[in-house]
């Protein structure tokens, strides 16, 4: 989820690379400089945006990987495309007007986190906004939906509704981010990672485009969304899973039910 040092995050990479090349999928690496929506003044929010950079950097040249990151400002939209194949709009940012035509100016490919408090019709107005600015490079990342107070769930029905009103961008489902929940008076977000395998399954009988899930060598050590992620010791298996289900779903033909 976030740099929290240069070995670890290289190591990472590197092991999950591995695991991509051995099951021939495409694999594009996330990791955040800085956590700028933390709920708590004293969450981790990693080392920043230059010295992030420079992590990806040497990242990319020794690994030859592919990079996504999530930027906050127009500044740090135009400095991340240098570095990374693509940027990413935070849910909580979605409506800022002015930082995605930063975004849809640097020409990249845009992953778009669909905000828990947005329906899944009111995403065209997000992709009308970067239309507008001349980018049509997008994918939408849905993470759950706020259901009361400190909770999510997972729409599945909306997912067609997202791709029929987004003009059929691709759909990338966050897994982890989707079992986030929240602790009474808590200043961090709890998870329900025991529910991974089940949520990575359903989503992918949907006919998506892509997983976005993350992991971590040690979830119960992580600086951030530990309760969430997935050990990475168990990726490959559940990679096998996904792949050999993604298969299956999409060698059928659309049965069209008016």
């Amino acid at each position: 989820n976030v740099i929290e040092d240069e070995d670890l995050t290289y190591n990472t990479a590197k092991e999950i690379n591995e695991i991509c090349t051995r099951l021939n999928i495409n694999f594009i690496f996330k990791a955040s400089y800085d956590k700028a929506n933390r709920s708590s003044i004293n969450s981790f929010r990693g080392p920043g945006i230059d010295k992030g950079m420079k992590i990806f950097k040497e990242i990319k040249k020794e690994l030859n990987i592919q990079l996504i990151t999530d930027v906050h400002t127009p500044i740090e939209a135009e400095k991340a495309s240098e570095i990374c194949d693509v940027i990413q709009l935070p849910a909580f940012l979605a409506r800022q007007t002015n930082l995605i035509e930063a975004m849809a100016k640097t020409k990249k490919i845009i992953n778009i986190k669909k905000p828990q408090f947005l329906s899944p019709n009111q995403m065209f107005n997000v992709i009308e906004k970067f239309l507008h600015y001349g980018n049509n490079n997008l994918m939408i990342c849905e993470r759950g939906t706020n259901f009361g107070y400190d909770n999510l769930i997972v729409d599945f029905l909306g997912f067609e509704t997202i791709k029929k009103s987004c003009y059929n961008s691709p759909l990338i489902f966050d897994v982890t981010h989707s079992l986030q929940c929240r602790e009474v008076n808590g200043t961090a977000s709890s998870g329900r990672r025991e529910q991974i395998v089940d949520l990575a399954l359903a989503g992918t009988s949907t006919k998506i485009a892509g997983i976005f899930i993350e992991t971590h060598p040690n979830p119960k050590a992580a600086l951030c969304d530990g309760p969430s992620a997935l050990p990475l010791s168990k990726l490959e298996d559940l990679l096998k899973q996904i792949i050999a289900l993604d298969k299956l779903v999409k060698s059928f033909p659309k049965l069209q039910i008016n």
